[in-house]
Formats: structure tokens, C-alpha cells, sequence
């Protein structure tokens, strides 16, 4: 624990104030709260547990307790809650929001009411001796703008994008443009996914949902590559290519990373059709099933209508494991593997569900 100066500017004091008993093992992702005259410290065991630990000093002495541990969760198929946060409401209600492991779709939020003992302990409400499946919606005011699903179709209009959009990697805000659609500008320069700049990711939605992007490819140039992918430590894509004046749909799969980030495979095309020479839009769809606990597996297929689609590749089995918990995501991508230059249009992205 550390305390500053009245200006900011200095450390005046600090002290070590809470070591985690060897029987419980590791403890992290610490939240620090003032609340009612105490102060709490919230810490997570990896990945099945909540300790609180409680003081009327922030430098102690504190007090420990169990939140939960390996408490049964409310998602089928997924894991215990934790690595979460105390939250409250404008009227007063108290709740604990946690992280539930639901591979390989990664992590998902999950919110269950506190209340608080005469002592000052925070306690879950349990429903016969787990995390409820449901509780009532909490009691709060209309947002400041609506939140809008993550299903249905976004043609990109205006000249941003919308929240439920993440970047790969930071963007070069050069190469891309949203303007009643999306333009990609190849940005990188290589023969691995991964390192291409300018992947637009969504995550998918559960337990299954299906992908279709409308693309328009007639600006892409000699080497470059553009598609939907399911993107993560272990990814697979269906893509247009263009070489030597041959331009082909494309499914590829066998792209990997290590760990550290580090990529330990580029791919390997596992089927491929020719498009018709004066063709310069295609729709493409990856169909996820991301059910918790269950191998999840991807497929593949374009169309050169909108309406009639055509299976591309094997299905694809999506990492179930913790690492990268981020978990699988839908991705649009463009790359050059020769040269800058060319550039395709997201016209148009659909995520249904059943």
C-alpha cells in the first residue's frame, strides 16, 4: 500500500499490509474500495475463487475471507465465477459481477446481489447453495444511449464505428475508412496474419451464431489476401486471394502462436475455387459453435449472390483452452503479401443467431 503527498507528486509512505496464507495459494487482480468507513480489498484465486479482505485502516491490519470457492456457476458447461468487482446502483444495491470461463467463446459476465452482515462482510445471494441461474434486473435508470445488440446488420453507415468493433492491433488510422461502408487499405506487408495491421474483430455471439460479410474486392492488387476469420491463438479463414492475375476464394487453416505471441504457423489452404473473371464481390460466412464446455468447431462457406452459399473446407476446431481468454472472434482482415496499394469495401456484416 502506498500513500502520496497532498500535491501528488510523491510517495511519503508505504507498506506491505497482507501476505496470502500458503494453504490458499496464489491471489490476484486486487480491487481496492472505501466503503462505509472500511476498507476492502477484493482478490481473485485463480480461476475458482473471491477472498475479501476487510480494515479500518488502509494499512491495516486486515481480515480475510472467503467469497466463494469453486461455487457452481450459472453457465452450463462453464466455470466458476471469479476475477470480479463489488458494483453498486444508484439506489443503494449491491452486486457482485464476475467473470465466468466459457471457452472457447472466452470469458462472459455474469452479476449476482450482495448484501452486507451487521460486521461489514460483503455475502452472496445464493440460490440452493449456487450462483442462480437468474435474480431479478437490477433497479436502474434508462442509460444514456441505448445499447445496442451485438446481432443484426451494420452496413457501416456514417464515418465511425460503432463500440462493438475492436482493432487487432492498433490501427493505422490511414489505411481504413468508414463512410457508408467499410475501406480496407492493405497497411502490412507479410505472409502471416497475425502481423497484419487493420483486422477488425466482433466477438461471437452464443452459443452459435453465423458471420456474413459483403465484400467488395475489385480494388485488391497483386499478392494481397482479404476475408472473415476465426481469429485467436489457433485461427482459420475463408478469403479472397489475388496472384498472377488469378484471383480464388480461398479456405485456410493451421494458423498458430505460441504463448508469447509469437507465430508458429501461417496457414495451410485447405480447399480453393476460382471466381469468375469479371467478379468483384463476394459474400463470405464462417457459422461458429461456441457452446461452453463443448469442442468448438467453425465452418466455412461463400457465395457469389448473397443467397446461394457454398461450402469451403473442413470444419475448423476452435482452442478450448484458458490461455488467450479472450476467447475466438469473428474477424475482417486485408493484407498485402508483395506490396501497399490495394484495397477492398466491407459493404455490409450480418451476425445472426438461430
Amino acid at each position: 500500500m502506498a500513500q502520496l503527498s497532498p500535491d501528488l507528486r510523491s510517495q511519503v509512505r508505504s507498506a506491505e499490509v497482507f501476505t496470502t496464507p500458503p494453504e490458499i495459494g496464489v491471489l490476484e487482480g486486487s480491487r481496492f474500495y472505501k466503503i462505509n468507513g472500511n476498507y476492502y480489498i477484493f482478490v481473485t484465486r485463480p480461476a475458482n475463487g473471491q477472498y475479501i479482505l476487510k480494515s479500518r485502516s488502509p494499512f491495516g491490519p486486515y481480515e480475510l475471507r472467503q467469497v466463494l470457492l469453486d461455487l457452481p456457476g450459472p453457465v452450463a458447461g462453464g466455470g466458476v465465477p471469479h476475477q470480479g468487482g463489488l458494483v453498486d446502483t444508484q439506489n443503494g444495491d449491491w452486486y457482485y459481477l464476475a467473470f465466468i470461463d466459457a471457452y472457447p467463446g472466452g470469458r462472459i459476465p455474469a452479476l449476482a446481489p450482495v448484501s452486507w452482515t451487521a460486521g461489514g462482510w460483503p455475502e452472496l445471494q445464493l440460490v440452493d447453495g449456487a450462483w442462480g441461474a437468474s435474480y431479478p434486473l437490477p433497479d436502474l435508470p434508462a442509460p444514456p444511449r441505448d445499447v445496442e445488440p451485438l446481432t443484426g446488420v451494420d452496413t457501416f453507415e456514417g464515418t465511425s464505428l460503432k463500440p462493438k468493433w475492436e482493432w487487432n492491433h492498433n490501427p493505422d488510422t490511414t489505411k481504413f475508412a468508414v463512410d457508408d461502408g467499410l475501406a480496407l487499405h492493405t497497411a502490412t506487408v507479410t505472409d502471416d496474419l497475425y502481423a497484419a495491421r487493420n483486422t477488425l474483430t466482433h466477438r461471437i455471439q452464443g452459443p452459435t451464431s453465423t458471420a456474413t460479410v459483403e465484400l467488395d474486392f475489385s480494388g485488391m492488387t497483386d499478392g494481397d489476401r482479404a476475408g472473415l476469420a476465426i481469429l485467436r491463438d489457433s485461427s482459420a479463414w475463408i478469403g479472397v486471394t489475388r496472384a498472377g492475375g488469378a484471383t480464388r476464394v480461398v479456405m485456410t487453416d493451421g494458423l498458430t502462436m505460441d504463448k508469447d505471441w509469437n507465430t508458429t504457423g501461417t496457414g495451410t489452404e485447405r480447399a480453393v475455387a476460382a471466381l469468375p473473371g469479371g467478379a468483384g464481390r463476394i459474400w463470405l460466412r464462417a457459422e461458429a459453435d461456441i457452446t461452453p464446455g463443448a469442442p468448438g468447431t467453425a465452418t466455412f462457406s461463400y457465395s457469389t449472390d448473397g443467397t446461394g452459399f457454398t461450402p469451403l473446407g473442413p470444419a475448423f476446431s476452435m482452442h478450448t483452452n484458458w490461455q488467450f481468454f479472450m476467447g475466438n472472434r469473428y474477424a475482417i482482415f486485408h493484407y498485402a503479401t508483395r506490396a501497399l496499394g490495394g484495397s477492398v469495401t466491407v459493404a455490409r456484416f450480418e451476425l445472426a443467431t438461430p
